[in-house]
């Protein structure tokens, strides 16, 4: 099963970075996928398709390298490192993908640009 739902999480991204096919990862997605960021925001499958397509006009170009592509029953993780065309910024990503009956269900995505990784490194220090 996690070779699977590893397989299905590599079609949708490789289907979304290489030609900016929305439609091919829609049909990989549930119709109640929910997808959640950091800031407790948490979109439907129509909003976070409709945020993914408004994207890619900016990010057209964007290299990605992925680090780690980890599964574990019906969970998939990506650490990837992201860099935008034209000296961009870089960024480093974790997404965590749940699968659901062959199709992904939930998302969930954390973002740091590679610039500020030292500065985050230190948060739980006391102030001096």
């Amino acid at each position: 099963m996690t070779t699977e739902n590893k397989t299905i999480v590599q079609r949708a991204l490789a289907g979304l970075i290489e030609t900016g096919d929305v439609d091919a990862l829609a049909a990989l997605l549930s119709d109640d996928f929910l997808h959640h960021r950091p800031d407790a925001t948490t979109s439907t499958r129509t909003q976070w398709l409709a945020n993914v397509r408004a994207a890619l006009t900016p990010i057209a170009g964007m290299q990605v390298e992925i680090l780690h592509l980890l599964s574990d029953d019906d969970h998939v993780v990506v650490h990837s490192r992201r860099k935008l065309p034209d000296a961009g910024p870089e960024i480093v990503v974790v997404d965590i993908w749940r699968i659901d009956n062959g199709l992904i269900a939930e998302g969930w995505e954390t973002i740091e640009p590679s610039a500020r990784a030292a500065a985050n490194l230190t948060w739980w220090a006391p102030a001096s």
